[in-house]
């Protein structure tokens, strides 16, 4: 769909000019081009004024490695903890039950690495469901073994407090909010994804996966982050009764000013003070944009229940600047595309209203039924994938009204696929940016948010902002692109029938 067309490598020159001359000249002017897309007002002026509130990193563009597939997720996760000297740090929603390799393989670096520390930031929820097999009882033997060096923490949202804490049953529960961001890092490197640790994510479910290696800034960042969490989270510790030791957690509130239920505040602060701090010590943006090869890096936070929403802002002044192009851009071929996914499409209201009213051409490719992770789920849960074709429906019929109203004008169109994989399940979100839809994507978005209204208002989310001039990874990221689309068909959710007690 964004395809790249090299027309230089079918050129015939003039027969009176040597072609050894005529071709490398013609693929210089080539790759200036697409730097000079990528440092265009609108993307320029774009940066600046997210560069105004938001933490910002450069990276050289050979540090920056965009996987494809689970199983290289899989596999670079474990090369991070066996290879980490001094710390492991890593944020998820949950740890699965059947995940005895990746705990084994923590274990066995911390027994060989007498200085390494490992930190785990989790959602409480999640990770307490009751058995046996929950993930706090999975650590368990982790805390007793490395008390000294083996750190976990788990957030609970304050939306669910007091009695009603404790009338809502499990799994429901985690509706009222969780912790959501996704980070595994190791030293100096760190690689953000949507997905979470169980087998599914390693094996057959799709998902995205950016890694930066020895990128000290921007793990430090990172690490900065989940230690933030951590001051306003509970602690796991190891049972303190000898006989239930290897099987019974304790869950212990260590913050003796606040109290668990009433944190909002007391997280405000912390995370707002955090994207200060970073914010001051990025430097000056315009030198970093003038760089033929830069990429630049934004951490953007949403936590929607602390009243932070610098998702949100970001998204809003990227459509600003892009609905700002004028004459002269467009001179400049910037025709721009916008590309979008999520395995949970739900748009958030903003979200989906900033969409409407772009004329800014839009493809978006969501989950298949079959492809939804709730398919084929027991109870309440397996209507989700219904839920969501409902969504969807919803959606299009907006579309349609919106092109019914703007008869004449140059509104953005919109296309929606879905994503189907034989016996996959689909879980990458994010965005892509390209200036004209033959040329490579120079932004995307990336990180743990779905882009609904559940990211927006009770999940604590962390996204990335990433800018690239360098040709490499715009590269990179088109081929990204190109592989979700490999499995995106046409949408039918115009054709399937949604139960009345689905939709309400």
């Amino acid at each position: 769909m964004l395809a790249l067309r090299c027309r230089w490598l079918t050129f015939k020159p003039c027969s009176h000019l040597p072609s050894n001359l005529l071709r490398p000249t013609y693929a210089t002017n080539f790759r200036r081009h697409l730097s000079h897309l990528a440092q265009s007002p609108t993307i320029q002026n774009f940066a600046s004024s997210l560069a105004q509130t938001q933490p910002y990193f450069s990276l050289s563009s050979e540090k920056i490695h965009i996987l494809s597939n689970p199983a290289d997720f899989y596999a670079k996760l474990i090369d991070l903890i066996r290879g980490a000297e001094k710390r492991i740090f890593i944020s998820s929603l949950y740890v699965g039950s059947t995940e005895t390799r990746l705990i084994e393989t923590i274990r066995d670096t911390l027994h060989t690495k007498r200085s390494l520390h490992v930190y785990l930031q989790l959602d409480y929820n999640r990770s307490t469901r009751p058995g046996t097999s929950s993930t706090a009882a999975l650590l368990v033997p982790l805390l007793k073994d490395f008390p000294d060096r083996c750190h976990v923490s788990l957030f609970r949202s304050p939306k669910l407090k007091g009695i009603f804490s404790k009338l809502v049953p499990p799994r429901f529960n985690e509706g009222f909010g969780t912790w959501h961001a996704k980070i595994y890092g190791a030293d100096d490197s760190v690689m953000i994804s949507g997905a979470n640790l169980n087998k599914s994510y390693f094996t057959d479910r799709q998902d995205r996966y950016v890694l930066f290696s020895s990128a000290p800034e921007l793990s430090s960042y990172c690490f900065d982050f989940l230690k933030t969490a951590s001051s306003f989270s509970y602690k796991l510790l190891p049972s303190s009764t000898p006989d239930n030791i290897n099987t019974h957690p304790v869950l212990c509130w260590p913050h003796s000013s606040s109290h668990p239920d009433h944190i909002e505040s007391q997280a405000r602060l912390a995370l707002s003070k955090l994207q200060r701090h970073y914010n001051a010590k990025s430097g000056n943006i315009q030198e970093r944009l003038q760089s033929e090869d830069s990429v630049i890096i934004f951490p953007v936070i949403q936590a929607g229940q602390f009243n932070i929403r610098e998702e949100e802002e970001c998204l809003r002044q990227l459509f600003y600047h892009l609905e700002a192009v004028d004459g002269r851009h467009a001179a400049h071929n910037f025709q721009p595309l916008l590309s979008l996914t999520t395995g949970y499409f739900g748009l958030f209201k903003s979200y989906k209203d900033l969409i409407l009213r772009s004329h800014v051409p839009t493809r978006i490719i969501c989950a298949s039924p079959k492809a939804n992770g709730f398919y084929g789920s027991k109870g309440i849960s397996g209507r989700l994938p219904g839920g969501y074709t409902w969504l969807e429906q919803q959606f299009m019929a907006a579309v349609h009204a919106s092109r019914s109203r703007d008869t004449g004008s140059v509104s953005g169109s919109v296309e929606l696929k879905e994503w189907n994989r034989q016996g996959w399940t689909y879980h990458a979100k994010g965005i892509w940016f390209s200036p004209n839809a033959e040329s490579l994507p120079v932004l995307t978005l990336f990180g743990s948010t779905n882009l609904n209204s559940r990211s927006a208002h009770l999940d604590t989310e962390l996204s990335f902002v990433m800018l690239a001039n360098s040709i490499t990874v715009q590269k990179k990221l088109q081929l990204e692109l190109r592989g979700l689309n490999k499995f995106a068909e046409d949408w039918k959710g115009d054709r399937r029938r949604v139960p009345v007690v689905t939709k309400y």
